[in-house]
């Protein structure tokens, strides 16, 4: 699937520095650019319900953002638009958040809009404003491989921005079109060339919090998202148990809980206990000390493959399981058309439902699915 695409690029302008700084060099290069961005969230819409904030510092796609991808467009000379998508981003990456954290399970919203929107509906709006290709600031690199005749998407220079855990879901299609320009450089070279391009941006913070999570309180979230929608919180009150079954505590919700949690449990005792499972059907919350949450084995369902067109039995590979998890050593056995069975050569910390895990060999992304 290697083809000769036109000069026209579509840049995906986040306002932050790193999509900045794309749009910068690609300019130089000699590309034909047009810049766009995806209108996802209304920062404003919940403010003031369940004592969430007018305003949070640090959030993506806020209307500074958007304010600071029109002017940098303005600076290169650029063609510039915002795509009004709120309502698919809602369909697609906030009421699937909901829904999960309401079933026990802790979900990835980046990893479901670059899916869904940020590369999907992204791509389809490039090419109808005649762009073949989008360009975009994530840390990642992607190559067309002749023999192997795929697109294989692989970790950058600065393994400290690696975001190839949130790029499993990216289809062969959408990797040919795709331009990482970021892929070989450090973040202190992009900030670097954003100021030797002139960018007014060039020192501004990288956003830390999830666009439609004010100050990272899910929990805040879900009770003013539910009080809009004029529903009330699932009832899901429930037991705390050892891993034996005994029962230890109570608890109000199981949305309240994740793998690994260790805080906010209500109990206390000689040793410290963490979340190890979550029951939505019997709404029991399982919990134990660290060495209980080392699990060797698990399963990942709704795969998709990059570098491989498939899982062998025993395909080797390094499995991780969380965004800031180092890659471990594991098997892979499918389990279905849809599902394999990770085991793991070394038992690893708080396997979490709702998760990716996304398998690497060496740099190359082979695939990846959710932790079910």
């Amino acid at each position: 699937m290697y083809t000769q695409y036109n000069n026209t690029v579509a840049v995906a302008m986040s306002g932050g520095v790193d999509s900045s700084t794309v749009a910068a060099m690609l300019k130089a290069e000699g590309y034909d650019l047009i810049g766009l961005t995806l209108q996802l969230w209304n920062q404003r819409r919940l403010a003031g319900k369940e004592g969430i904030p007018e305003q949070v510092q640090g959030r993506c796609c806020s209307l500074d953002d958007v304010y600071d991808a029109r002017r940098v467009a303005e600076t290169l000379g650029l063609p510039y638009y915002v795509v009004n998508e709120e309502a698919r981003f809602e369909r697609d990456v906030v009421k699937p958040f909901v829904a999960e954290y309401l079933a026990g399970r802790t979900p990835i919203p980046c990893s479901l809009c670059n899916n869904h929107l940020k590369f999907d509906q992204l791509l389809l709006t490039a090419r109808q404003i005649g762009a073949d290709r989008v360009a975009t600031g994530h840390y990642a690199r992607n190559r067309w491989d002749q023999t192997r005749q795929r697109w294989v998407l692989s970790r950058p220079a600065d393994r400290s921005k690696d975001q190839t855990y949130f790029l499993f879901g990216l289809t062969q299609e959408q990797l040919s079109r795709t331009l990482f320009p970021l892929g070989d450089h450090t973040k202190p070279q992009v900030r670097a060339l954003a100021a030797a391009h002139g960018l007014a941006l060039a020192q501004k913070p990288d956003s830390q919090e999830i666009c439609f999570i004010p100050g990272g309180d899910y929990k805040r979230f879900l009770d003013a998202y539910l009080e809009e929608q004029d529903r009330e919180m699932p009832p899901s009150a429930g037991a705390l148990v050892t891993a034996a079954g005994d029962e230890i505590g109570e608890h109000t919700g199981i949305h309240n809980f994740t793998v690994g949690q260790r805080k906010g449990l209500g109990l206390s005792g000689k040793n410290p206990l963490y979340v190890l499972a979550i029951d939505p059907a019997t709404h029991k919350v399982v919990v134990g000390g660290e060495q209980e949450l080392l699990r060797s084995r698990f399963t990942v369902a709704r795969l998709n493959w990059i570098s491989e067109p498939h899982a062998v039995a025993g395909m080797r590979v390094e499995a991780k399981i969380r965004h800031r998890h180092e890659p471990a050593p594991a098997s892979l056995y499918p389990a279905g058309d849809e599902e394999v069975k990770v085991v793991f050569d070394e038992p690893q910390r708080a396997v979490t439902p709702g998760q990716s895990a996304v398998f690497y060999r060496e740099d190359e992304v082979v695939g990846g699915g959710w932790i079910v």
